[in-house]
């Protein structure tokens, strides 16, 4: 406050309780608050004082554990990183490229360790560099579509990666349900939820008094939490929430499923058996994907949806119209729930390629009725319009400190060229490249959506896994041993003995060869 009159600000004091034992006084600009000051009543004491973004925004001040809790632990953290990359990590090749990618998403980590500080100044522009590179390297791989002849699990033994993996399920599940706390946004699926179950408006003014604006979702983000919320009821407050917990959990174990089974889709025998445990493992290990599950957020629904996208991709070819009917109607589910899938919609239409034309109509069609059959039922009393201004409206207006665009207005020219950069990106993967492999649309699909966050506002790391499961694919589905072995117990990249197959066979997606 005394810098503040320094610098000839008049500002009005308005004084409030804080809970117990504790004042809030906030000096007010015309109408704006300013400055907020919280004091302990017994000492007179100030125990906090906060200016610029702080004031109007909580989550920037630093709070420990407010999100995550005890994951932010840097032990903890570092394990996971480590986890991460050591079954993949080659020290006869130690400069390839599958390293630094990982390493890339790690690196969000940096950015992160500020934004744990309060000092998001410094942490919002750290993240924006590593966008940019995933944007560049995801679309470089996209377009070209190159394999490297590398083993992609250079020295482990599955039978060691299997077990890890159950491990690290248990122990992140364990750590969900003895310290985790649901952050707003599961919590406001756990009411949406209720809301429906009885009968009451989903969207409107009278949402909830403990989360104001909770909501700003789609349909589907609360009908996801419906059967959570009636096996364990909400108990009218912001309790424990053990329907969050349910919620978030089964999103998580439902993406680690759904990328084990993709890795099978996209190669045939032992090589597909070792790409979706790979998969598997990355996402268990991922320290992001424990952050999302951690917190109980429902940005897993965002990883579920799309990895459930590229499944239905790799649907037999003998069913192309099934393929596209499942694209469309995971695309659907995923735009109504927190619709950046949507951004998808061009490239999943597309698919591979062949087709194309034929199979648009069919896509199309589930894209919509989708989005219809699970969105009318809820238009509120002021038609699409009020819905609009209370979902995807307000989610692409509101301002936040969390990224370059929201901390510096000045760059708004450059935002835009960015937003527009990012359309034409979505839009450009329908028609090139003409075929492309599901490892390619992948990487196009983790680009399309890295471009949509990039232009973004408002930007949390939370929103890491709904790229994330599209990269890994693409970064461990371009890698192939030089020759195919077994996988035996002797290890992952071990010369073959049994079978050898000629560099040229590929696995169709639905596991025969040709």
């Amino acid at each position: 406050m005394r810098r503040a009159r320094a610098r000839g600000r008049r500002l009005k004091p308005t004084g409030y309780t804080k809970g117990p034992g504790r004042w809030q006084v906030s000096y007010f600009q015309g109408r704006d608050e300013a400055v907020q000051v919280q004091v302990d009543d017994r000492s007179g004491a100030i125990v906090e004082e906060w200016g610029g973004h702080q004031v109007a925004w909580t989550m920037a001040r630093g709070y420990e554990g407010q999100f995550g809790r005890s994951l932010n632990a840097p032990w903890l953290w570092i394990a996971l990183c480590v986890l991460f990359l050591a079954p993949f990590f080659d020290p006869r090749r130690p400069f390839r490229l599958l390293h630094f990618d990982l390493l890339v998403l790690l690196a969000f980590s940096a950015s992160h360790f500020f934004f744990n500080r309060g000092d998001i100044g410094v942490s919002a522009p750290l993240a924006a560099p590593v966008l940019a590179y995933l944007l560049a390297r995801l679309a470089v791989a996209g377009f070209r579509g190159r394999e490297r002849r590398q083993p992609l699990v250079p020295l482990a033994r599955r039978s060691w990666l299997v077990v890890g993996l159950v491990f690290l399920v248990v122990f992140r599940i364990g750590l969900n349900v003895v310290d985790a706390e649901v952050i707003d946004v599961g919590y406001a699926g756990v009411i949406g939820a209720d809301r429906i179950a009885d009968g009451d408006p989903l969207y409107g003014p009278g949402f909830s008094e403990d989360v104001g604006r909770g909501d700003t979702y789609g349909p589907v983000n609360y009908l996801a939490y419906l059967p959570f919320e009636q096996v364990l009821p909400w108990s009218g407050g912001w309790d424990d929430l053990p329907a969050g917990h349910a919620a978030a959990i089964a999103f998580d174990l439902l993406t680690l499923g759904g990328l084990l089974a993709l890795g099978r889709r996209l190669r045939a025998g032992e090589e597909g058996r070792t790409l979706g445990l790979a998969l598997a493992w990355a996402w268990a290990s991922f320290p992001y994907a424990a952050f999302a599950l951690q917190s109980n957020a429902n940005d897993a629904l965002v990883s579920m949806f799309v990895v459930a996208a590229l499944l239905g991709l790799t649907l037999s070819p003998r069913r192309p119209r099934a393929s596209a009917l499942a694209r469309g109607a995971a695309v659907g589910l995923g735009a109504a729930a927190k619709f950046a899938p949507l951004a998808l919609a061009p490239l999943m239409a597309a698919g591979t390629g062949e087709n194309r034309t034929r199979r648009l109509l069919e896509f199309a069609l589930a894209l919509a009725a989708v989005i219809a059959l699970t969105t009318l039922p809820f238009v509120p009393e002021g038609g699409l319009r009020e819905l609009y201004d209370r979902t995807l409206g307000y989610q692409t207006s509101r301002p936040s400190p969390f990224s370059p665009w929201g901390l510096e207005p000045s760059l708004a020219p450059v935002q835009t060229a960015v937003k527009i950069g990012a359309g034409a990106l979505a839009l450009a993967v329908f028609f090139v490249p003409r075929r492309r492999t599901p490892v390619q649309v992948a990487a196009l699909g983790a680009a399309v959506l890295v471009a949509v966050e990039l232009a973004a506002t408002h930007w949390f790391y939370l929103y890491v896994v709904w790229f994330a499961p599209l990269a890994l694919v693409a970064f461990f589905g371009a890698l192939r041993p030089s020759i195919t072995s077994p996988h035996s117990e002797s290890g992952i990249g071990a010369p073959a003995e049994v079978s050898r197959k000629p560099a040229s066979t590929v696995a169709s997606p639905a596991g025969s060869s040709r």
